[in-house]
């Protein structure tokens, strides 16, 4: 049996809720009228049940069953960690 489910990579933007976190996964389609290329951007609920992603990180998502009124993704794995950034110079000293 093969699986059916959806997988997409896209980039965490809140890490706020508990246990969830906003995914946005962008795209590039052909526009059918001027045949230009053209982005198009989506936002995902997604279940995160370690509290591990944090925003900036990219992670790869599945469908899974609805787990609430407007989730229906959970997190694979965290593909890259977000950038360190504004890192204090002698912190703890």
């Amino acid at each position: 049996m093969s699986n059916k489910r959806q997988e997409k990579i896209g980039q965490v933007t809140s890490d706020k809720m508990q246990k969830t976190v906003v995914v946005t996964v962008d795209r590039r389609v052909t526009h059918p009228l001027y045949k230009r290329v053209v982005r198009r951007r989506a936002k995902f609920l997604a279940h995160d049940e370690k509290q591990e992603c944090h925003v900036g990180d990219w992670v790869l998502i599945e469908e899974t069953r609805p787990l609430s009124a407007r989730k229906r993704w959970r997190v694979v794995r965290v593909i890259a960690k977000a950038p360190m950034v504004g890192a204090v110079e002698g912190a703890g000293s």
